[in-house]
């Protein structure tokens, strides 16, 4: 297993309401020339928690992090214009996302939880709040 040193916390940067899943991440990150889907899981509006990557691989989420990473996006991100950022995880997402990430976290204790933003000057407005205030 890979060593794990951050759980990082990501939007789909789609509008509020969106029917996403992994699948359909899957087929625009293959059609970028990427591996996969380039998150390990994605929380869909209805709170599912879908598997994308392995854990065992490395991710392409973040740069320069992603060696020692796990991704986790939710969809969503985007007010019902699809242009402002905003937090949109329904009730069902952001209980799939607390429980990921205590499982995440039991596994992987010594890792930090943060968002994209925390990481990546250029995406200010990912997850679209503040991972640590949740």
């Amino acid at each position: 297993m890979r060593r794990i040193t951050l759980i990082i916390v990501h939007c789909s940067a789609n509008k509020a309401g969106s029917a996403l899943r992994m699948a359909d991440i899957d087929r625009y990150h293959r059609s970028l020339g990427w591996n996969g889907c380039g998150y390990h899981y994605v929380i869909p509006t209805d709170g599912t928690i879908e598997q994308g990557r392995a854990e065992e691989m490395v991710g392409a989420h973040c740069r320069n992090h992603n060696k020692y990473s796990i991704g986790v996006c939710y969809i969503g991100g985007l007010a019902a214009d699809g242009v402002t950022p905003a937090d949109t995880r329904t009730e069902a997402q952001k209980k799939a996302l607390q429980t990921l990430l205590a499982d995440l976290h039991r596994r992987f204790p010594n890792a930090l939880i943060l968002g994209h933003s925390d990481l990546d000057y250029r995406k200010p407005h990912c997850p679209g709040f503040h991972v640590g205030k949740e």
